[in-house]
């Protein structure tokens, strides 16, 4: 399955190192100020030719044709209100992707890219939406059996009120890091109606972040012969943050065998120590891939899941069956209904169909 996914990504053409003349001729006029990008071109060419902190009543879109765009894009700190938008509507057509992993040396020699390196896409500015793109990271463990760290970001989010609708990300391991700039700073993330596939930890980061009604993926694995193949989510939420992740109307499937992955774990980082990890599952349906009578774990027996604000809450599907109640702390009534959306995003409402 993955090396039919893979095949897939690779079917377009590989990125030029310069604008197109349509986007060249749209930046220099700033008509309607949209670049329009197409196979042969690089997206990072017309995120570059934005101009730097525009106003709030001058945002900036590109437009991806369909097309496979093969190169590694950062959407630095000073491209603030920038969307960019897959030009067909589907997701599937306009596909950003790259193949660094964790343990993937360096051209120049200096070491490895280390997992945010890995990043096909890092996205730091303020205020960035992305609509109806795929994000993905093509690396394969089995063309790399000689790599150890297999961590291969499809896409990493720092910056605060980023949005994500009906996008896709696709890769294995780590494929949504969804974070902040830096420990103090809240970073609000948005995904509605996105499509999440991977098999370890494969969204995770210290983000205020909710995912609303979308649908989560597991893949099968050949490496390993025994449960769990994995884990869904890993947040890394601050203590000081009453606010990590949030899945609420969702679903998660499965392709592997049932029970083979459990919902989550805690992910206390060496940089952040004190980290307490926050997710709450809300409303969202659990097929049978998830093992409902463990379906947390530790990533360390220093920081056990049952001392993380673990929460669960209306939860279906046979991966949400309570057999064993102690293994799936619930919300009640009353704290169910302080979170929501409206709550952990504040005074920002994304735009989009946000029902």
């Amino acid at each position: 399955m993955p090396l039919t996914r893979r095949a897939v990504l690779l079917g377009g053409t590989a990125a030029a190192l310069a604008l197109a003349p349509a986007a060249r001729a749209a930046a220099a006029t700033g008509t309607r100020n949209t670049l329009y990008v197409h196979p042969g071109d690089s997206v990072q060419a017309a995120v570059n030719a934005t101009p730097d902190n525009p106003g709030p009543d001058e945002p900036w879109t590109i437009v991806l044709a369909p097309g496979t765009y093969r190169e590694v894009l950062a959407i630095p700190i000073t491209k603030t209100g920038l969307t960019l938008r897959g030009a067909t509507g589907d997701p599937r057509d306009a596909v950003i992707v790259y193949d660094h992993a964790n343990g993937t040396p360096k051209p120049d020699g200096s070491g490895t890219y280390g997992t945010t390196g890995s990043a096909t896409t890092t996205v730091q500015a303020d205020g960035f939406t992305a609509q109806a793109v795929t994000f993905a990271n093509d690396w394969l463990r089995a063309d790399h059996p000689e790599i150890t760290g297999t961590q291969a970001v499809a896409i990493k989010v720092q910056g605060d009120r980023s949005a994500f609708h009906h996008c896709r990300f696709v890769a294995h391991q780590d494929t949504l890091y969804a974070d902040s700039m830096a420990l103090a700073v809240t970073a609000r993330q948005y995904y509605d109606q996105c499509y999440i596939e991977g098999d370890v930890d494969f969204v995770f980061g210290r983000a205020t972040a909710v995912y609303e009604r979308c649908h989560f993926h597991t893949l099968t694995r050949t490496d390993l012969a025994a449960a769990p193949y994995g884990f869904v989510l890993a947040p890394s939420t601050a203590v000081a943050n009453p606010r990590g992740y949030l899945v609420s109307r969702s679903l998660i499937t499965s392709e592997a065998p049932d029970a083979y992955y459990k919902l989550a774990r805690p992910w206390v980082p060496g940089s952040d120590p004190t980290a307490v990890p926050m997710l709450t599952v809300r409303d969202t349906r659990l097929g049978p891939g998830i093992d409902a009578v463990t379906p947390y774990a530790n990533m360390s027996a220093t920081y056990p899941w049952q001392s993380q604000r673990f929460r669960e809450y209306r939860n279906s599907g046979p991966g949400a069956v309570i057999s064993v109640p102690e293994n799936r702390p619930q919300l009640t009534a009353e704290e169910a209904a302080a979170q929501t959306r409206e709550s952990w995003l504040g005074d920002w409402t994304p735009w989009g169909d946000c029902r």
